[in-house]
């Protein structure tokens, strides 16, 4: 199955519409880290999402040694995130979003991060700063376009109103999470994400801007990850993660399991592919951020992503019709 492409207004690369996430990679495990980017960049994946904090900055090095070593540089995307907040403070400051990049850069071995995305918010940050620094670093040449993740589409809005006024560059990407599961509970403090019913709203302004979505945990913390169902839960309950349990393991959600299963047996797929699918057939702008342990994984991904799933499919997994 080929990989699909989607290209972002203000970068001249295509973009593989799954990337790779790279929170797996250790700088005591080179050898398999480079064994598993080979692979999912043989199957078509140019582009790589990190993070200033993953692995206390292994992810982002054990990343910049291999596209060094390959000499790929110019072919591949990087998507990287800063600003994340310690146990300390908050850190949406302009100070933090400088000095994180710069160890981005040092890490990656470049000069240029292609996406650049604010791992966090701050809703008592005013937004002006942000956008000016953001700005500086574009103009600089240092960063190709940014935005945000886990900010709200009201904070998105302020933030792009704000660089309208001031003749700036606005936010032009978002990060949230996307799930066929509907978010019970916050899995964490401010995690923002689309999915349920209640998020139609986020959606349809996200279809309006057309924006580029670079959503993560498409399989809901592992609760479609196709190895229980709601017979065998409680035997395999215990193998989830807490915060999965608690935003995601509750009677809408399992009835949302029962019916990926069903179509996958019937498309002789699996739940994580059609779980997978059901985002990607979104009718937004939507890229996937997938971290996966080998390329057989990659592989199984990108049948999802070729997996058309109709409007009545979509609306019946999401428990919005009781046919299909």
């Amino acid at each position: 199955m080929p990989m699909e492409y989607g290209s972002i207004e203000g970068l001249d690369k295509k973009i593989s519409r799954i990337l790779h996430g790279t929170i797996m990679l250790k700088s005591d495990a080179e050898e398999e880290g480079f064994a598993l980017l080979d692979g999912v960049y043989a199957l078509g994946v140019n582009a790589f999402d990190c993070a200033h904090i993953y692995g206390g900055g292994q992810c982002e090095r054990v990343l910049g040694k291999w596209i060094e070593s390959r000499g790929v540089r110019d072919e591949v995307v990087i998507l990287t995130k800063g600003a994340h907040h310690s146990g300390d403070r908050k850190r949406v400051t302009p100070f933090d979003i400088t000095s994180e990049l710069h160890d981005s850069f040092a890490r990656c071995r470049t000069d240029f991060i292609d996406i650049y995305v604010l791992h966090r918010d701050d809703l008592d940050a005013e937004v002006g700063p942000i956008v000016e620094v953001l700005n500086e670093h574009k103009a600089a040449g240092r960063i190709g376009v940014f935005g945000g993740s886990n900010w709200t589409v009201p904070r998105l809005q302020e933030a792009n109103e704000y660089a309208y006024k001031h003749n700036l560059e606005a936010f032009t990407v978002s990060s949230p999470n996307y799930s066929l599961a509907e978010q019970v509970k916050e899995p964490w403090a401010d995690c923002i994400s689309l999915s349920g019913p209640e998020n139609a709203d986020n959606r349809a302004w996200y279809a309006e801007q057309k924006m580029p979505l670079f959503t993560w945990s498409s399989l809901a913390q592992g609760f479609f990850c196709g190895r229980f169902t709601r017979e065998t839960f409680e035997d395999y309950k215990e193998n989830l993660p807490g915060s999965c349990v608690d935003a995601y393991c509750y009677e809408p959600n399992f009835t949302r399991l029962d019916r990926a299963g069903e179509l996958a047996a019937e498309k002789g797929l699996s739940v994580p592919q059609v779980a997978l699918a059901f985002i990607l057939n979104q009718p937004l702008n939507i890229f996937s951020l997938i971290g996966v342990f080998h390329p057989d994984e990659c592989k199984a991904n990108i049948e999802a992503l070729n997996l058309k799933l109709s409007e009545a499919e979509l609306d019946w997994l999401d428990l919005k019709r009781d046919d299909r």
